[in-house]
């Protein structure tokens, strides 16, 4: 085995197919075939219910190629966010340490977040009257449409063709309302806490929380270091650049330590019950809690 051009910028792709090939065929001397033959298709491989999807992109996670998403034979069925939650909790941290499986399964939560309310909207009744439109719209009136709200121009000095593309954000917005983290979601929470205020009344208190992890003595014991001693006044940590390092290692831990801190703050502090979901009997310092809306940025 050998490597030749790394950079791939010397050897074209054929040159490399056809030296694949020739290594198939059989030595002059002998009729063995190579060591390594990787078999590949021109067919997309399918995401949805494959279980040697993941296995197949990370070996070093999968090292016997079993344990993969959405198997059949479980007795029991386990969705795949609730099979990836798993496999960044459990004590061995290969899975929420590893450069990109974090990200590949965001993305395809993302992705199947999409495909969903993407089927909700084609079963709508305006689905004819939407596509209609869709079709009718050149580029050249969404190049013009995007001018003018970048210039911030009146929407009544938009054209009739202008107007009918604005009224297909609208739809759009309705596609990606429940993919986390796109501008339709926060328009989703904006529109829940004005229901809020409609049933509940005005809040009495606005206020963020952002508890800092690479400070928090906390985050260092869910980060697994034990020599943290949590009963003293002023605990020994770590440099600041090692906080900050083991910060940037693990975002399952700081993620932990979120949860920990928030659940802690109205739990101890404001007296909510989260097993039923409302104030406890005694409350907090500030009383009786009857409702509150909380939510990432």
């Amino acid at each position: 085995m050998g490597v030749s051009d790394p950079e791939c910028d010397k050897v074209s792709g054929r040159s490399f197919t056809a030296s694949a090939l020739r290594n198939l065929l059989p030595a002059a001397s002998s009729e063995t075939v190579p060591d390594l033959i990787i078999h590949h298709s021109g067919n997309a491989v399918p995401e949805y219910k494959n279980p040697s999807y993941f296995p197949g992109m990370y070996p070093t996670l999968f090292p016997y190629g079993i344990g993969g998403f959405e198997i059949k034979s479980r007795p029991t069925a386990l969705a795949f966010h609730r099979q990836a939650q798993y496999c960044l909790s459990i004590s061995d941290r290969s899975f929420r340490y590893h450069n990109s499986f974090l990200f590949v399964v965001l993305n395809i939560l993302q992705r199947r977040q999409a495909h969903l309310q993407t089927h909700f909207s084609v079963s709508k009744s305006n689905f004819d009257s939407v596509a209609r439109s869709l079709t009718s719209v050149s580029a050249s009136t969404l190049q013009r449409l995007a001018s003018q709200l970048e210039r911030e121009c009146k929407l009544s000095n938009l054209t009739s063709e202008e107007k009918t593309a604005l009224a297909l954000l609208q739809q759009v917005n309705t596609l990606s309302a429940r993919i986390p983290g796109s501008q339709a979601s926060k328009i989703f929470v904006r529109n829940e806490i004005r229901n809020y205020f409609g049933y509940f009344g005005l809040p009495h208190i606005f206020f963020t929380f952002n508890p800092c992890a690479a400070h928090s003595p906390i985050f260092q014991v869910i980060y697994g270091d034990k020599s943290v001693d949590l009963s003293s006044r002023f605990p020994t940590m770590p440099t600041g650049p090692e906080r900050a390092a083991r910060l940037a290692r693990d975002p399952v831990a700081a993620a932990d330590f979120f949860e920990f801190s928030f659940k802690c703050l109205f739990r101890d502090l404001f007296g909510w019950d989260f097993d039923h979901e409302r104030s406890s009997e005694s409350g907090g310092i500030l009383g009786r809690i009857r409702a509150f809306y909380g939510t990432t940025e």
